[in-house]
Protein backbone atom coordinates (compact mmCIF):
# COMPACT_ATOMS: atom_id res chain seq x y z
CA UNK A 1 0.00 0.00 0.00
CA UNK A 2 1.32 3.33 -0.66
CA UNK A 3 1.24 5.70 2.40
CA UNK A 4 0.89 8.91 0.63
CA UNK A 5 -2.15 7.46 -1.74
CA UNK A 6 -3.89 6.75 1.64
CA UNK A 7 -2.65 10.13 3.52
CA UNK A 8 -4.49 11.72 0.71
CA UNK A 9 -7.97 9.55 0.91
CA UNK A 10 -7.65 9.99 4.25
CA UNK A 11 -7.22 13.52 4.31
CA UNK A 12 -9.99 13.70 2.06
CA UNK A 13 -12.14 12.27 4.57
CA UNK A 14 -10.68 15.06 7.49
CA UNK A 15 -11.59 18.43 8.45
CA UNK A 16 -7.79 20.08 7.98
CA UNK A 17 -7.42 20.48 11.62
CA UNK A 18 -8.30 16.67 12.26
CA UNK A 19 -5.93 15.59 9.46
CA UNK A 20 -3.31 17.84 10.90
CA UNK A 21 -4.18 15.79 14.54
CA UNK A 22 -3.89 12.35 12.31
CA UNK A 23 -0.14 13.48 11.12
CA UNK A 24 0.59 14.48 14.30
CA UNK A 25 -0.39 11.43 16.04
CA UNK A 26 0.94 9.06 13.28
CA UNK A 27 4.54 11.58 14.06
CA UNK A 28 4.26 10.91 17.91
CA UNK A 29 2.81 6.71 17.05
CA UNK A 30 6.80 6.53 15.26
CA UNK A 31 8.52 8.01 18.12
CA UNK A 32 6.50 5.57 20.46
CA UNK A 33 7.15 2.93 18.22
CA UNK A 34 11.04 3.46 17.65
CA UNK A 35 11.16 3.79 21.54
CA UNK A 36 9.39 0.51 22.75
CA UNK A 37 10.31 -1.69 19.53
CA UNK A 38 7.28 -1.98 17.56
CA UNK A 39 6.88 -1.88 13.77
CA UNK A 40 7.17 1.47 12.32
CA UNK A 41 5.04 0.93 9.30
CA UNK A 42 2.36 -1.05 11.34
CA UNK A 43 2.45 2.15 13.41
CA UNK A 44 2.38 4.80 10.76
CA UNK A 45 -0.81 2.75 8.78
CA UNK A 46 -2.91 2.59 12.17
CA UNK A 47 -1.96 5.93 13.25
CA UNK A 48 -3.21 7.90 9.27
CA UNK A 49 -6.27 5.46 9.64
CA UNK A 50 -7.58 5.97 13.25
CA UNK A 51 -9.84 8.94 12.82
CA UNK A 52 -10.89 7.70 9.29
CA UNK A 53 -14.76 7.74 9.89
CA UNK A 54 -14.30 10.64 12.20
CA UNK A 55 -16.99 12.78 10.13
CA UNK A 56 -18.80 9.42 8.65
CA UNK A 57 -22.74 10.81 8.85
CA UNK A 58 -24.22 9.27 11.99
CA UNK A 59 -26.52 7.35 9.95
CA UNK A 60 -23.98 5.63 7.99
CA UNK A 61 -21.95 4.58 11.06
CA UNK A 62 -25.12 3.33 12.82
CA UNK A 63 -25.96 1.45 9.28
CA UNK A 64 -22.05 -0.12 9.59
CA UNK A 65 -22.10 -1.06 12.92
CA UNK A 66 -25.58 -3.07 12.78
CA UNK A 67 -24.75 -4.70 9.53
CA UNK A 68 -21.32 -5.66 10.50
CA UNK A 69 -19.91 -8.04 13.21
CA UNK A 70 -18.73 -5.07 15.12
CA UNK A 71 -20.60 -4.79 18.62
CA UNK A 72 -24.35 -3.38 18.87
CA UNK A 73 -23.70 -2.05 22.12
CA UNK A 74 -21.78 0.41 20.68
CA UNK A 75 -25.08 2.18 19.54
CA UNK A 76 -26.08 2.06 23.32
CA UNK A 77 -23.71 4.96 23.96
CA UNK A 78 -22.33 8.25 22.42
CA UNK A 79 -21.18 8.60 19.17
CA UNK A 80 -18.24 9.33 19.71
CA UNK A 81 -17.02 6.22 20.28
CA UNK A 82 -18.15 4.69 17.07
CA UNK A 83 -15.55 6.19 14.67
CA UNK A 84 -12.63 3.56 15.51
CA UNK A 85 -14.74 0.94 15.19
CA UNK A 86 -16.09 2.14 12.05
CA UNK A 87 -12.83 2.68 10.66
CA UNK A 88 -11.51 -0.70 11.68
CA UNK A 89 -14.31 -1.99 9.39
CA UNK A 90 -13.73 0.08 6.36
CA UNK A 91 -10.31 -0.41 6.08
CA UNK A 92 -10.33 -3.98 5.73
CA UNK A 93 -13.23 -3.64 3.26
CA UNK A 94 -11.83 -0.80 1.23
CA UNK A 95 -8.17 -1.20 1.66
CA UNK A 96 -7.61 -4.54 2.31
CA UNK A 97 -5.86 -4.21 6.06
CA UNK A 98 -5.50 -7.45 7.28
CA UNK A 99 -3.42 -7.04 9.93
CA UNK A 100 -5.30 -7.99 12.93
CA UNK A 101 -2.97 -5.46 15.18
CA UNK A 102 -3.61 -2.61 13.28
CA UNK A 103 -6.86 -2.93 12.83
CA UNK A 104 -7.30 -3.32 16.51
CA UNK A 105 -5.17 -0.25 17.29
CA UNK A 106 -7.62 1.36 15.07
CA UNK A 107 -10.67 0.05 16.90
CA UNK A 108 -10.20 0.52 20.41
CA UNK A 109 -7.72 4.00 19.54
CA UNK A 110 -10.83 5.60 21.45
CA UNK A 111 -11.66 3.19 24.60
CA UNK A 112 -8.65 1.01 25.21
CA UNK A 113 -9.18 -2.27 26.19
CA UNK A 114 -8.10 -4.94 28.48
CA UNK A 115 -5.11 -7.20 26.71
CA UNK A 116 -4.20 -3.95 24.50
CA UNK A 117 -1.23 -5.15 22.18
CA UNK A 118 2.04 -3.15 22.31
CA UNK A 119 0.87 -1.50 18.88
CA UNK A 120 -2.65 -1.25 20.45
CA UNK A 121 -1.06 1.32 23.20
CA UNK A 122 0.80 3.22 21.20
CA UNK A 123 -1.97 4.38 19.14
CA UNK A 124 -4.17 5.22 22.16
CA UNK A 125 -1.53 6.64 23.58
CA UNK A 126 -0.29 8.72 20.43
CA UNK A 127 -3.85 10.00 20.01
CA UNK A 128 -3.73 11.01 23.52
CA UNK A 129 -0.67 12.99 23.96
CA UNK A 130 0.19 13.97 20.42
CA UNK A 131 1.16 17.57 20.87
CA UNK A 132 -1.23 19.55 19.79
CA UNK A 133 -3.28 18.09 22.71
CA UNK A 134 -3.60 20.41 25.75
CA UNK A 135 -5.25 20.04 28.41
CA UNK A 136 -4.90 19.03 32.50
CA UNK A 137 -2.67 15.63 33.03
CA UNK A 138 -1.64 15.29 29.36
CA UNK A 139 2.37 16.88 30.29
CA UNK A 140 2.63 13.65 32.84
CA UNK A 141 1.27 11.54 29.95
CA UNK A 142 3.78 12.73 28.00
CA UNK A 143 6.64 12.64 30.40
CA UNK A 144 5.83 8.64 31.49
CA UNK A 145 5.75 8.03 27.63
CA UNK A 146 9.10 8.03 27.52
CA UNK A 147 9.75 5.61 30.54
CA UNK A 148 6.87 3.36 30.93
CA UNK A 149 4.20 2.72 27.85
CA UNK A 150 2.05 0.77 30.29
CA UNK A 151 1.78 3.33 33.35
CA UNK A 152 1.62 6.25 30.89
CA UNK A 153 -1.72 4.05 29.41
CA UNK A 154 -2.74 4.02 32.60
CA UNK A 155 -2.68 7.51 33.38
CA UNK A 156 -4.17 8.48 30.25
CA UNK A 157 -7.51 5.90 30.68
CA UNK A 158 -7.97 7.37 34.46
CA UNK A 159 -7.62 10.89 33.30
CA UNK A 160 -10.31 10.15 30.38
CA UNK A 161 -12.42 7.87 33.20
CA UNK A 162 -12.18 10.61 35.72
CA UNK A 163 -13.23 13.11 33.17
CA UNK A 164 -16.13 11.17 32.17
CA UNK A 165 -16.99 10.58 35.42
CA UNK A 166 -16.60 14.08 36.23
CA UNK A 167 -19.46 14.93 33.22
CA UNK A 168 -21.67 12.12 35.01
CA UNK A 169 -21.01 10.23 31.64
CA UNK A 170 -21.55 7.02 30.80
CA UNK A 171 -18.07 4.78 30.23
CA UNK A 172 -17.78 1.81 28.02
CA UNK A 173 -16.88 -1.47 29.15
CA UNK A 174 -14.19 -1.63 27.30
CA UNK A 175 -12.88 1.86 28.47
CA UNK A 176 -13.17 -0.11 32.51
CA UNK A 177 -11.67 -3.17 31.32
CA UNK A 178 -8.54 -0.83 29.92
CA UNK A 179 -8.20 0.41 32.92
CA UNK A 180 -8.05 -2.33 35.31
CA UNK A 181 -6.02 -4.76 32.87
CA UNK A 182 -3.13 -1.62 32.68
CA UNK A 183 -3.60 -1.00 36.49
CA UNK A 184 -2.79 -5.10 37.06
CA UNK A 185 0.46 -4.88 34.53
CA UNK A 186 1.78 -1.76 36.38
CA UNK A 187 0.90 -3.27 39.99
CA UNK A 188 2.24 -6.75 38.95
CA UNK A 189 -1.81 -8.23 39.15
CA UNK A 190 -4.34 -7.58 41.69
Amino acid sequence: MDLDVIKQDVKDQLTEHRFAHTLRVMDTAIDLSKRYDESIPDAELAAIFHDYAKYFKLETMKQIIAETDLPNELLDYHHELWHGPVASHIIKEKYGVQTIDVINAIKYHTTGRAKMSQLEKIIFLADYIEPGRQFPGVEEVREMAQEDLAKACWMAAKNTTMYLISKNNTIYPDSIHAYNDLRNQINGGI
